[in-house]
């Protein structure tokens, strides 16, 4: 064949003709010796002579000899002396001299076909051969690379028409073609700014846009964080008319706002004129997190001291009891303890509004007092028993500051607890806002043939439309999840990097519709996985980034998504206390709402140079433990630890390491906390390492000292001030005693300088001598020669000086001098 063509028309015209034949393809037998040439139509047994074929070709064995051919029905059997070569043969069909018109009722285009005799021997590529017609190259004109912004475009383009178009000379703005030159160097000055744009953003030292440093500190393991919005404790009151026993429900989401002038405290519903109205002020909007049960004799509780007057509650309390019989009041509900009036005075305009705090019960117990009738009146009253109710809660809600209960000779309570208490947090709540709907693909990519397909049909490739659409409100909310079970103090207190955003997405396709879920990345998302990005610019708009259907579902055309999210993040939601003062509710029985304490926990987007300056560093913090010094420098991250350290034990079947736990305030190493550090480290530690969680191997110490106070102090006084400088404990002025727990961490020598500085600090002492300095009953004068005591890797020195627990160190002095 002279041409290389993809159709068969050729053939098909010859099969359709009255008299034409032509071969139409040809096959080589496994011995190489036979070739069975087919044709389009049958044979005449005269139709061919041997004369009428010649093989033509061959590099190395040329010239190939026929020794014979048969001819059949549709098949030319054609047998040679010998196999060809590796190269490509031609069989055609020739005149002969005897008759030279035979081959005339032969095509002559198909009187012809290549091949080759080693078709059947094995090979690793495809014996068709290769017929590509490459396109002819395109020669690179010269232009200046240079070229960046309009001018020099302009000038460019110019430069070039003049080298193509040297007749053209025209220069007048209003000229056609000047206008298409301009028109090019403004997209082309486009483009270019684009480009540096791309490069700008490439860099995490350079780039400008949030969403870019956010992606680029991801590489690195860092997370930016999108702030979070504010928590609040709001009490809901409920009206005086409702029974005592009556629930009243409230919904979660209830909305909440700040105080808007001339606004009644309910406001009916959020469709009202009123609601509106008070929206146009713009106040806070705060909505509750969970469904809550509301009753009347919970609007305000009294505490009960047992008779007694001026009483407190002291600090780190637990425990306390209540007037009154309270059968709904269950664990798990939340009350504020709160100081209404004075206790000098007695009036409320100075009751200190920092003495309110909030606690989840863990107990709920209800009791009576025998003599309860007798109070407050001892001498007339009656002996009815008169109910109590005990309640407890967790230690992380113990009392941070001793709460007066009650005074002297008022009668009024000083402090009392508020009960129908809710949780809210900050934002304002959309409902289903159309987000967009994912557009048809508009760019294909271009089609590039192979050799194996350039006479195929190559089918249309789109490139997936960009579908990254942004919310129409901003900011949008970042909170935390709301866990029923922690305690008051954990609910108040998160890390911001756990807040997540409150958006869900609703797609709709062909009447069927499915929920996205917001994630963190998409780097463990499945492809079918229904998950999205939430991406957050410096000034508050928030776009949704899709999968690839590699790293999530990628959203398919035509799928329309509507948006539910919250609106409402950072410090604005820090409102003070008694801001909240207007409910929407359609709830007639709620009376009013208020909150005792301030909400808290509101925090602005990470900014950028933050994350500069953060994520580098971010990077090179160890994540794994290996030695044990890893694992102590990462058991030192836990909040709660003070100091730890590690040590390698072959256990018989494994390794095991065991982390010994300086607790701080030097709490005790118990299951509860020994869980927590498990569950701390289990992210860091080697497979194959089982972990045990130590406490420290405590060395009690024994001091004498031999004191001269001063003339005109008492010793009595004296020594209550040294013991209470040389104790265990927090001092009145909130310094740590010389024997606190915090001040002394594995292996720390104890030194007798700083106990011969602190004695002598004290007021009346004339001096000090330390006649003993040693471990508790290993008596030895090593350490007071050194002028300090050795402790070992693991031990931690202590001397509490409790007459309970003598074997925990032992503080004589022995007061000399003074009256």
């Amino acid at each position: 064949m002279l041409y290389f063509c993809c159709d068969e028309y050729r053939r098909a015209a010859v099969k359709a003709h009255g008299s034409l034949n032509g071969i139409d393809f040809l096959e080589v037998d496994p011995d190489q010796k036979s070739l069975y040439v087919h044709f389009i139509k049958d044979l005449d047994s005269k139709a061919l002579i041997q004369e009428n074929i010649r093989i033509e070709g061959g590099e190395r064995i040329p010239n190939i000899s026929i020794d014979n051919i048969t001819i059949g029905t549709k098949i030319l059997t054609v047998r040679v002396k010998e196999p060809g070569d590796f190269s490509t043969y031609t069989l055609r069909l020739v005149k002969d001299e005897k008759e030279p018109k035979r081959i005339d009722k032969f095509d002559p285009l198909l009187r012809a076909v290549d091949f080759s005799f080693k078709v059947n021997c094995p090979s690793d590529f495809d014996c068709r051969p290769e017929r590509i017609c490459p396109p002819s190259p395109a020669k690179e004109p010269e232009i200046d690379y240079l070229a960046k912004d309009y001018d020099s475009f302009r000038q460019l383009m110019l430069d070039r028409m003049a080298v193509l178009m040297p007749q053209w000379r025209e220069r007048n703005a209003a000229d056609l073609g000047i206008a298409l030159v301009e028109i090019l160097a403004y997209v082309g000055d486009y483009l270019s700014y684009q480009q540096d744009a791309i490069a700008t953003e490439s860099y995490l030292g350079t780039a400008r846009r949030r969403i870019s440093v956010r992606r680029h500190a991801r590489l690195v393991d860092y997370f930016m964080h999108n702030g979070c919005n504010a928590r609040v404790w709001v009490q809901v009151r409920v009206k005086d008319d409702v029974a005592d026993n009556e629930e009243v429900v409230l919904k979660k989401g209830t909305q909440l706002l700040t105080t808007v002038p001339g606004i009644e405290k309910r406001i009916p519903s959020s469709s009202s004129s009123a609601y509106n109205q008070a929206l146009n002020a713009q106040p806070e909007v705060f909505e509750t997190m969970h469904e809550a049960s509301l009753f009347k004799p919970h609007n305000q509780l009294e505490f009960y001291t047992w008779g007694a007057k001026e009483c407190c509650l002291p600090k780190g309390a637990t425990r306390a009891t209540l007037r009154g019989n309270y059968p709904n009041l269950q664990p798990g509900d939340v009350l504020i303890f709160a100081e209404v009036i004075s206790p000098l005075t007695g009036e409320t305009e100075d009751a200190d509004p920092t003495h309110r705090h909030a606690v989840r019960l863990t107990e709920v117990t209800p009791t009576e007092d025998p003599l309860g009738g007798r109070f407050p009146d001892p001498e007339n009253g009656n002996d009815d028993p008169v109910s109590v109710t005990e309640i407890a809660w967790d230690r992380e809600d113990a009392l941070p500051f001793p709460l007066c209960i009650s005074g002297k000779t008022d009668d009024k309570n000083v402090s009392v607890a508020f009960g129908n208490i809710v949780l809210a947090d900050y934002g304002q709540t959309i409902n289903d806002e159309l987000v967009g709907i994912v557009p048809k693909p508009t760019i294909f990519r271009v089609p590039v043939p192979s050799k194996e397909s350039r006479c195929q049909e190559i089918p249309s490739n789109p490139i997936p439309p960009r579908f990254y659409p942004r919310l129409k409100e901003a900011p949008l909310t970042h909170a935390i999840p709301y866990n029923s079970n922690a305690s008051a103090y954990s609910t108040m207190h998160w890390l911001v990097k756990d807040a997540i955003p409150a958006v869900n997405l609703t797609s709709k396709l062909h009447n069927k519709t499915d929920s996205w879920k917001p994630k963190r990345d998409l780097l463990n998302s499945k492809p079918d996985s229904r998950e999205f990005v939430v991406e957050v610019e410096t000034d508050g708009k928030t776009y949704l980034r899709f999968g690839d259907d590699k790293n999530g579902l990628r959203p398919s055309t035509e799928t329309e998504f509507t948006a539910t999210y919250r609106v409402g993040n950072g410090v604005a939601g820090n409102v003070g206390a008694e801001s909240i003062t207007h409910i929407v509710t359609d709830e007639s029985r709620i009376k009013e709402v208020s909150n005792p304490l301030p909400a808290r926990g509101g925090i602005e987007p990470e900014s950028i140079e933050d994350v500069r300056s953060k994520a580098p560093a971010a990077f090179r913090t160890q994540e794994r433990a290996v030695t044990p010094e890893d694992y102590a420098e990462v058991t030192q991250r836990h909040p709660e630890v003070q100091k730890a350290a590690a040590t390698f034990r072959w256990t018989g079947s494994w390794h095991t390491v065991f982390v010994t736990v300086d607790r701080l305030g030097g709490a005790s190493v118990d299951e509860k906390f020994a869980n927590k550090i498990r569950q701390h480290l289990e992210k860091y530690r080697m497979a194959g390492y089982d972990l045990e969680i130590d406490a420290p191997r405590f060395v009690s110490l024994e001091i004498e000292m031999q004191v001269c106070v001063k003339p005109g102090y008492f010793r009595s006084d004296v020594k209550a001030a040294l013991l209470q400088i040389f104790s265990n404990r927090i001092l009145p002025d909130g310094r740590k005693g010389v024997f606190h727990p915090d001040n002394f961490t594995f292996g720390q020598p104890v030194y007798l300088s700083p106990l011969y500085a602190a004695a002598m600090a004290v007021s009346g002492v004339a001096s000090v001598k330390i006649t003993a300095f040693q471990r508790q009953g290993t008596p030895s004068l090593e350490a007071l020669d050194k002028g300090f005591l050795s402790l070992g890797r693991l031990e931690i020195a202590r001397l509490d000086n409790d007459p309970d627990f003598p074997e925990r160190g032992i503080l004589r002095l022995i007061m000399e001098g003074g009256k």
